[in-house]
């Protein structure tokens, strides 16, 4: 199954990967395990990850890269938002994004699965307010597999991060595993779905 994943630096594999090869030649020990998807991929070999993520951006600007990585693709991740709360930018405008993301997806045909906003240590109050709010916005948004990112670090008893901005190596294990549990779970509900919408009435 090829998964394509738009998002921030989240899903770029900061801060010890980038999937863009010049920008990952700038870090002194890339780890490609730095990223969530690398853990699902070996929780789930049939997943096949195509991102496009980009440090620093805004949802408004993850919107353009959509058409960048859907041809072919079975399921789109949709992940981003801390970078409108970083910039003080309204959540609400974030979220009516986010929702326009999942519905261009939709449109292409696609399974859409949504992440909401992992816990930010090193921000302050102001922008932890933010991030609950913008996550209450996203768990609204209708017809996603919902993706808990940030219910997954959030519980955690242990740091999971090595810089208070990114997820630690371990930090993307347990997202990544997380975001396999989610997309089965939500895989075979859509299939479940599916099924009953194309069965004809005498249940052939």
């Amino acid at each position: 199954m090829i998964v394509a994943v738009v998002g921030d630096s989240i899903s770029a594999g900061s801060p010890l990967w980038d999937p863009d090869p010049v920008v990952r030649a700038t870090i002194a020990q890339p780890d490609e395990r730095s990223q969530w998807q690398w853990w699902a991929a070996q929780r789930d070999p049939s997943l096949e990850f195509h991102p496009r993520a980009v440090y620093g951006r805004r949802t408004d600007e993850i919107a353009s890269f959509v058409d960048d990585v859907v041809d072919g693709a079975d399921l789109l991740v949709v992940q981003g938002g801390i970078n409108d709360v970083a910039q003080r930018r309204s959540v609400e405008e974030a979220a009516r994004n986010l929702a326009a993301i999942v519905a261009r997806g939709r449109a292409l045909g696609l399974t859409v699965a949504l992440a909401d906003v992992l816990p930010w240590p090193a921000g302050d109050d102001r922008a932890a307010r933010e991030i609950l709010r913008l996550n209450e916005l996203i768990h609204a948004i209708e017809g996603v597999i919902p993706l808990p990112f940030h219910d997954t670090l959030a519980r955690l008893d242990v740091p999971w991060s090595d810089d208070g901005d990114h997820p630690s190596v371990e930090g993307h294990r347990l997202l990544g595993e997380a975001a396999v549990t989610a997309l089965a779970r939500g895989r075979r509900t859509h299939a479940r779905a599916t099924g009953r919408a194309g069965a004809r009435p005498d249940g052939g």
